[in-house]
Formats: C-alpha cells, sequence, structure tokens
C-alpha cells in the first residue's frame, strides 16, 4: 500500500515524502532550527542586495547544523522559489549573450554533481570548493582583467564547473560571479545576469534531485519553516541595493565571496554551534 504524503511514480519508487503535521512537530521540538532561521534571514539579505551570496552563507552554516544533504535541499526550495518573483523583472534586463552559453554549460554539469553529493565526503568537495574559491578572488582582488572578447571554452569551463558546484553543494555562484565580474557590466546588469543564471540553475537542479530521490520529508518541512525567513530577507536586501555604486557593489561582492569561503572551510566546524 501507499502510505499518505508520498507522491509515487508509476514503478511504486517513492521520490517524493511529503511532510505532516508530525514532521513539522519533531523539527520544532528541536531548538537548533532558530539558528538556521536566523542564517536563513541572514543569506536573504545578502542575496536580495547583491543577487548572490546566499548559498555561500547559508550552505556551510546549515549543513554544520543538520547535514549537507539537508542544506542543500532546503536552499534549493528556498532560494528557487522565493526568489522567482524578484527575477522576473531582471529577464529583459540581463544580457542574454553572457546568460545562456553558461547557462547551457551549467544544466550538463548539475547532474554530476548532484550525485557528489549522494556518493562523495562532503568535507572534501568542500575543502576543494573553499580553496578554488579564496584562489579565484586572490587573482580578482590583484587587478587582473580578461579584457578580450569571452572565448566559448573558457565559458563552458565556468558553466561546467558551477553546474557541478551547484548539484554537490548548492554553491553555483564563485566561478561565474568572477567571470562576469572582469567583464566591467554595471551593477545592475551583473546583477540581473546572476539572478537569472541562479534561476535557470535552480530549475535544473530541481528536476535532477527529483530524480535522485533527494526530497525527504523532513527537508521540504524545514524549507517552508526556513523560507519565510529567508524570503524576508531578500525583500529587505533588495531595497537596500536602490541608488548602489558600482564601486560599493564589486566591495560588497569581494568581501562576500571571501568571508563566505573562510566560513566554509571544514577546519572550523568544531567552533560552530
Amino acid at each position: 500500500m501507499h502510505r499518505p504524503g508520498r507522491v509515487w511514480l508509476l514503478d511504486d519508487t517513492a521520490m517524493i515524502d511529503l511532510p505532516d503535521a508530525s514532521t513539522f512537530a519533531v523539527l520544532l521540538a528541536d531548538r537548533k532550527w532558530l539558528l538556521a532561521a536566523a542564517v536563513a534571514g541572514l543569506s536573504g539579505l545578502v542575496r536580495g542586495f547583491s543577487g548572490f551570496g546566499g548559498a555561500l552563507i547559508y550552505m556551510p552554516l546549515v549543513a554544520a547544523i543538520y547535514d549537507p544533504r539537508i542544506a542543500a535541499v532546503t536552499l534549493l526550495l528556498i532560494d528557487f522559489f522565493s526568489s522567482a518573483p524578484f527575477t522576473v523583472r531582471e529577464l529583459k534586463r540581463c544580457n542574454w549573450r553572457e546568460v545562456l552559453p553558461i547557462s547551457a554549460a551549467m544544466a550538463v554539469a548539475v547532474p554530476l554533481g548532484t550525485m557528489a553529493l549522494v556518493v562523495l565526503d562532503p568535507i572534501v568537495l568542500r575543502w576543494g570548493m573553499a580553496i578554488l574559491v579564496l584562489g579565484l578572488l586572490a587573482v580578482l582582488v590583484s587587478g587582473w582583467r580578461y579584457r578580450g572578447e569571452p572565448r566559448l571554452p573558457i565559458t563552458i569551463g565556468i558553466g561546467l564547473f558551477a553546474g557541478f558546484g551547484a548539484g554537490a553543494v548548492q554553491i553555483a555562484g564563485p566561478a561565474v560571479i568572477i567571470y562576469w565580474l572582469s567583464r566591467g557590466n554595471t551593477a545592475a546588469t551583473m546583477r540581473a545576469n546572476l539572478m537569472v543564471f541562479f534561476m535557470l540553475c535552480g530549475a535544473v537542479i530541481v528536476v535532477s534531485y527529483f530524480v535522485q530521490g533527494l526530497f525527504a520529508a523532513d527537508a521540504i518541512a524545514l524549507a517552508l519553516i526556513l523560507g519565510v525567513f529567508y524570503l524576508t530577507g531578500i525583500g529587505i536586501g533588495a531595497r537596500f541595493f536602490r541608488g548602489t555604486s558600482d564601486q560599493l557593489y564589486r566591495r560588497v561582492a569581494y568581501g562576500i565571496i571571501a568571508v563566505a569561503a573562510l566560513l566554509s572551510l571544514p577546519v572550523f566546524d568544531q567552533l560552530r554551534p
């Protein structure tokens, strides 16, 4: 017999566990959800202001509070559905010649990243991501800029890396951000590009996580709880963005990347609650 609260496919394989009242009761009885709610609010604030950075704060901290799979699934559900209304108006502002090629490459690599989330030690993934992000940031802050036209092999490589990171640890942004920041776009165009890219990325990951059966009842319930705080943060952050100079925007972007990459280092896990 099929258990209530589940969505089944034709072969009777449960792909999604839907939460019920008892699921919420168990989650709320453990007070660590309050700490996760604070992280969600801060992540949403940063995401709404800059168009990126939410995952860089949310993933390492919520993964430490719960576990990487819970963090990845909840962030996907929260960010994808809560940011969509804010992203629609950016569709006409983004540079589609930059967004489409990198998004196509991303879509190819997301399933590989999802497989890594399922089978690999998340500590290994976190070390690799953090070290690479810090290295790329050092190059960017040094003043180096890519002056030529974007080349397709470079764009594809960035997209593949972003897709793998998105599928594995919900971190698609660093390589794409550094690549596009070096292009000299205005803050408004940069923000629009990122928001549209993340929306497309989220759609691909939803399908990939569904296929892998990662949508468990506790993760869905926690996403509904934390989503309220995340969405509130996005709204506040979007208000702060109005009138922001390009120089301030870039400084905030660099700071977010650096701090988040350092916070994600597993060596600090023992210092977290």
